[in-house]
């Protein structure tokens, strides 16, 4: 999503990367250059730092950068903000790195497994990702650097230090860095991509004043009642805003009170597709229909309705999750 992000450079195992490559043309991915990782960290890293210098190993060369950015797939929630941070304090210092407050008190063993001493823990700091450096300096970092770091070391930043005398800027991280190690780490991953992705419904209405009265009440219900971010908007006045606020939102409440409603769900429908918001997350949408009964009997309403569960399964596909309502 990052437009200031020339080119990407993904090192994976030799098993991996067809698959690797799979993931990256099914889901559009663009600047994408895949590179065959090496049995440690730093050998992975040196690998995907390589292909900016030997076109020889890629079929499309790619410009040498001005700074890097290297981060772990294992830690998926890294915003923007934290990029950027980064990268500006790695242009000014040479190399930085994300950090966080120790969560528990590091120790020290003796041979017996006694206790030797334990460290203060106020003043130390977990190492995170991402990290940045000028290219010249962690490249140069790395082929200075002996077998025995490229095999065990894990720091990039001590690399950056021991070679080249940079000492890195720290940047304070968010809570969300932390590593997806364990399974179970998996299943707090998925809560909070939830937790995100449920932050903002946008309530769309068309130009009947029941359907924008019942859009304004749902609204200042949602508001004052459940911890989300939502908007309001009759279609047909602020198309170019809808437009906007379909490239930043997963839910969708769309209320109707005119017979060709179903047109309109069909239409905006097409509109995520389009703008392809569903690809990596799921949609929801739920079609409100408001009905006068002198307007449809109730076995119109069924029909209408089994037309949506039919239309819903279809779009469910497309990783869009339709719901009809009946009012």
């Amino acid at each position: 999503r990052i437009s200031w992000i020339s080119d990407i450079v993904v090192v994976v195992s030799l098993e991996n990367i067809e698959t690797m490559k799979s993931i990256i043309e099914k889901y559009g991915h663009k600047r994408i250059t895949v590179v065959e990782g090496g049995v440690t960290r730093h050998r992975s890293i040196f690998n995907g730092l390589k292909i900016f210098l030997n076109s020889k190993l890629s079929s499309c060369p790619l410009q040498k950068p001005e700074v890097v950015i290297i981060h772990d797939a294992v830690r998926p929630f890294v915003e923007e903000d934290i990029l950027l941070k980064v990268v500006l304090a790695a242009k000014e210092h040479g190399a930085a790195g994300a950090i966080r407050p120790l969560v528990s008190t590091v120790v020290a063993s003796s041979v017996d497994g006694s206790l030797d001493h334990s460290l203060e823990r106020a003043r130390y700091r977990a190492s995170e990702m991402p990290q940045a450096f000028v290219f010249d300096i962690i490249y140069q970092a790395y082929n200075q650097c002996s077998d025995y770091d490229l095999d065990y070391g894990t720091e990039c930043l001590h690399l950056a230090l021991k070679y080249c005398k940079t000492n890195a800027k720290l940047i304070e991280g968010s809570p969300d860095l932390w590593k997806v190690t364990y399974k179970r780490d998996l299943y707090a991953a998925e809560s909070i991509i939830k937790d995100n992705l449920s932050q903002q419904v946008c309530v769309t209405t068309d130009m009947k004043e029941d359907s924008m009265q019942l859009g304004f009440l749902l609204h200042e219900t949602l508001k004052s009642q459940v911890k989300v971010s939502t908007s309001v908007y009759t279609r047909g006045k602020n198309d170019n805003c809808l437009q906007n606020i379909l490239r930043q939102c997963y839910n969708f409440i769309c209320i109707n009170a005119k017979k060709s409603y179903f047109q309109e769900i069909q239409e905006l429908v097409d509109i995520i597709e389009n703008a392809s918001i569903s690809v990596l997350h799921p949609v929801v949408l739920i079609s409100v229909y408001l009905t006068a009964s002198e307007n449809m009997s109730f076995s119109n309403g069924i029909e209408e309705l089994a037309g949506i569960k039919e239309f819903a399964r279809e779009v469910e596909k497309k990783n869009v999750l339709v719901y009809g309502l009946l009012i």
